[in-house]
């Protein structure tokens, strides 16, 4: 039977509205915008289970293929990693319906909840989904070589993720020890590298989420990801953040492009800040954030200067050449990952 469980009995859980509350379902996704596209393929499954957690959906894009098929972009949505069957709740008529415009085809998939499933299956499945991209590309006309990520709050966490753990297999960090890349589908074969990545209000250093001051109450739903909290744990919380990949796997990060609202009160804005300063310490090529002066958790976020520069930054990102192998191991004996300076400055 179909696993469609979405989390929203988290009350019962033991966890409070605020805790639920946080990292969204979207936002707000008000748009006088209905995406366009030539035709959609609805619940594929991606592994090849009977589970609606392992489904996907294709849109193409009106426009006809280039030579080479169809960029894609991988658009995951946003649920505090509390839902497993949100691929078609939000971000349709915003980010995926100006990709679309721009000629992308955007690929929308389910991922395990943290209650379906620890850390990391969540990013095995958007990898093993990436895998299957390039495994059925000649089917649906895509571009194995340019596939990307995009996602909001939580999946802007995952798909963040995706672009710093370029070519990582396993990752290590003294006795904590993941395996990033997994082994779903049938697949397996296929690379699960991005291109690049346009991440929206994002949590990417998931030890540092009061860097704004304000003490967050309760179960955080990272700590549900986890099974646990961070204190002791802190070299697993680093093995979930996109911060400490940047950092770590350098040579092989894609081009990332930060979008956050300055009035974010779920996910601050500094943890934005942290994310583009990561990546200009380490001179990760092609980067670029914008933070929005009214822009709150998806309030006011996707505008047409916004959703342009989106475009802008993945076709930039399209040319730039990086050293990719799914047979990396990463090791780090540090005890902690260092934080860097914020030096950021409002574009």
């Amino acid at each position: 039977m179909k696993k469609t469980i979405i989390a929203f009995s988290m009350l019962l859980l033991g966890f409070s509205q605020q805790s639920f509350a946080q990292f969204g379902f979207g936002g707000n996704q008000q748009s006088e915008t209905t995406a366009q596209y030539s035709e959609k393929f609805a619940d594929l499954n991606y592994v090849g289970d009977d589970q609606a957690y392992h489904t996907l959906d294709i849109y193409l894009p009106k426009t006809p293929a280039p030579q080479g098929g169809y960029p894609v972009i991988v658009h995951i949505y946003g649920s505090a990693w509390f839902s497993n069957n949100s691929k078609g709740m939000a971000d349709i008529n915003t980010i995926c319906a100006r990709l679309l415009e721009a000629g992308y085809a955007i690929v929308t998939p389910n991922h395990r909840s943290s209650s379906d499933a620890k850390y990391p299956a969540q990013i095995n499945d958007i990898k093993a989904a990436i895998r299957w991209v390039r495994g059925n590309a000649e089917k649906y006309n895509f571009n194995k070589n340019l596939v990307g990520t995009s996602g909001f709050s939580s999946g802007a966490h995952l798909a963040s993720l995706c672009a710093a753990t370029n070519g990582i297999k396993i990752a290590e960090k003294n006795n904590a020890k993941y395996d990033i890349e997994g082994n779903l589908g049938q697949y397996t074969n296929e690379r699960s590298d991005v291109f690049a990545c346009c991440e929206w209000s994002g949590p990417i250093d998931l030890m540092n989420m009061d860097c704004d001051g304000v003490p967050k109450t309760g179960m955080k739903p990272e700590d549900a990801l986890m099974g646990f909290a961070f204190p002791g744990h802190e070299d697993e919380y680093d093995l979930l953040s996109p911060a400490y990949f940047i950092g770590v796997n350098k040579a092989r990060v894609a081009p990332i492009r930060v979008n956050h609202g300055l009035k974010d009160n779920v996910v601050p804005q500094c943890q934005g800040k942290e994310l583009y300063d990561v990546l200009a310490a380490n001179n990760i090529e092609g980067c670029s954030f914008h933070f929005e002066p009214e822009g709150g958790h998806g309030f006011n976020m996707y505008n047409k200067e916004n959703l342009d520069a989106m475009v802008k930054h993945f076709e930039e990102a399209k040319p730039i050449k990086k050293l990719l192998s799914v047979e990396v191991t990463v090791k780090n004996s540090a005890k902690k990952s260092q934080k860097t300076k914020k030096t950021s400055k409002k574009k």
